[in-house]
């Protein structure tokens, strides 16, 4: 049998533990070789994310939103798997695959600002692991259930150590009460075993309602009460950089507001994927790309492109 330095999805309760992997992943004689200074870096450690209110201008965001309605009246879009539907709506809960439809939002993963925060967190060259947007539709969007995504990555996907992290882009404003993201702060320098076997297929019912790999309510509360939450709130081109095993959920939309972001998960090459730690079989390629990891490299942010899906 191999070693799992995470195991999860057991049968019986098992105690929360440090993390066996470091946070900020570069070498400390090579930490200022990327646009984030001691301060961002420490923050980082400490909190497990960053927030960058108004990253991007409002401007920049519009034609991403524009891009984002047009799908949601694709028909053939619309039928695929990687096309998540609202449990009880029956909107557009969440789009996979994002950078594979779209080339305007294939050039966004590689927008140098970002993907130059990115490597320097995790100390060398990234691809991507997965992309998504979330949408929650006005009155109607449903939450999401409290989580680390390394936990399901590592159970479902195999992704090895935690060398992750998600960028979140906000296309529409987030405010408190459209259901915005919720962390806690802290929360990634323990890792949570979860109860339970994974479900054959589960992913076809995790993504409208999570229930494998969600943290006992004593654990949320023991880490609550030491971190607190917090909701980074901004207009659309906000940004939020969160390490793969914070702990993050959200509330549904109460609001005549809807709330979309875009998510992109950059893995480190040398993190590829493995079978999975505690399911039979992988998700699909559209939850976890299994490719050969290729690095991204830096283009130019402004260049302008159509919407085209991809071959």
């Amino acid at each position: 049998m191999r070693h799992d330095d995470y195991v999860t999805r057991t049968s019986k309760p098992a105690e929360r533990f440090m993390r066996r992997d470091p946070v900020v992943h570069v070498a400390p004689d090579n930490r200022w070789n990327g646009p984030l200074g001691e301060v961002a870096l420490s923050n980082f450690e400490r909190d497990g994310y960053l927030w960058f209110e108004g990253f991007f201008s409002q401007e920049r965001m519009a034609p991403f939103f524009e891009e984002l309605e047009d799908m949601s009246h694709d028909q053939e879009l619309l039928k695929q798997d990687g096309v998540i539907r609202d449990p009880k709506s029956g909107a557009i809960r969440s789009v996979f695959d994002m950078h594979r439809i779209s080339s305007r939002f294939a050039e966004l993963t590689r927008d140098p600002r970002i993907l130059g925060m990115v490597r320097q967190l995790l100390g060398g060259d990234v691809y991507i692991h997965q992309s998504r947007i979330n949408d929650k539709y006005g009155f109607q969007g449903a939450g999401f259930d409290w989580h680390s995504d390394f936990e399901t990555w590592h159970a479902e996907d195999g992704m090895p150590r935690m060398r992750a992290i998600s960028a979140s882009i906000m296309l529409t404003d987030n405010n408190e009460f459209n259901g915005p993201l919720m962390l806690i702060p802290g929360s990634h320098h323990q890792f949570v075993p979860c109860q339970g076997a994974t479900p054959d297929d589960n992913w076809k019912s995790s993504l409208k309602a999570q229930e494998a790999g969600v943290p006992s309510q004593k654990n949320l509360q023991d880490l609550v009460n030491r971190g607190g939450i917090q909701a980074p709130k901004g207009p659309a081109g906000s940004l939020l950089l969160f390490e793969c095993n914070t702990l993050h959920a959200s509330n549904s939309n109460m609001s005549p507001w809807p709330r979309s972001n875009l998510f992109f998960v950059y893995n480190s090459v040398d993190n590829a994927l493995v079978q999975p730690y505690a399911a039979d079989n992988p998700r699909p390629s559209f939850l976890a790309n299994r490719d050969k990891p290729q690095a991204l490299e830096m283009h130019d942010p402004y260049r302008d492109f159509r919407y085209a899906k991809s071959a």
